[in-house]
């Protein structure tokens, strides 16, 4: 496999930089740790039948009580054992979700695609946010992911890389932004599969670094870049 050399896809959505890179339309595809599904409907609304895979049982249970969607099936699951047939879906996207796969599980669910995405065209995306920009250090004090994202950049090269026969690698940016240290507070405490409280994050060490983000608008915004890695032909 070639060396990692990124392309930059700009400042773009995560729905935008997928679409920009993929045809969908007409695909059936699975959503691993899709969270309250927010691309899953998005891409739902352009054509694909997509399968919403969430292993935190108190989102799972939300996932299950949400106004249906056209095309849009939400199951509690883990990345680690798909309930899908082999070689039955197009694509499998993870979406800022490998680094929360245990550490000792992540090659078994790079594996477990593969398995599930049919053997000529099937393709594997994975998004995951990278440990730079301006964002990173204000969520570090209290939720410090370098060493399970280190781990996910790891079996990335080691499984996937081997798993398929081709490769393609990209960035892209965000902008995450909020009015208040409480809109910043409230969204971050409010993701079940984190279990970080409030305690974690109102202190005077994650106020200071947030404060770095104060625009001229009285906003405050950061630098969230993603690195897009995105495989086809599986091996298996």
């Amino acid at each position: 496999m070639t060396n990692e050399v990124r392309k930059h896809l700009g400042e773009m959505s995560d729905f935008t930089a997928v679409t920009s890179l993929l045809a969908l339309a007409g695909l059936s595809v699975v959503d691993v740790g899709c969270g309250p599904g927010h691309v899953a409907r998005e891409l739902c609304e352009s054509g694909v039948t997509v399968l919403g895979i969430e292993p935190d049982p108190v989102q799972a249970a939300k996932n299950r009580l949400a106004t249906p969607v056209t095309g849009l099936t939400f199951v509690e699951a883990r990345a680690e054992a798909l309930p899908v047939k082999s070689g039955s879906v197009d694509g499998i996207f993870f979406f800022r979700s490998l680094h929360h796969v245990p550490v000792d599980q992540m090659d078994t669910a790079l594996a477990e695609a593969a398995r599930v995405l049919k053997p000529k065209t099937g393709f594997l995306c994975v998004v995951e946010p990278a440990m730079t920009g301006s964002y990173f250090p204000v969520m570090r004090p209290y939720n410090d992911e370098t060493n399970v994202r280190t781990h996910a950049q790891a079996a990335l090269r080691r499984t996937a890389d081997e798993i398929f026969s081709d490769a393609a690698f990209f960035e892209y940016v965000q902008h995450p932004s909020y009015e208040s240290f409480a809109s910043f507070v409230t969204r971050v405490t409010g993701q079940t599969f984190n279990n970080i409280n409030r305690d974690q994050v109102e202190t005077n060490e994650v106020r200071a670094l947030f404060e770095a983000g104060k625009v001229a608008d009285r906003r405050y915004v950061f630098e969230q870049p993603f690195l897009l890695n995105l495989y086809r032909h599986p091996k298996i």
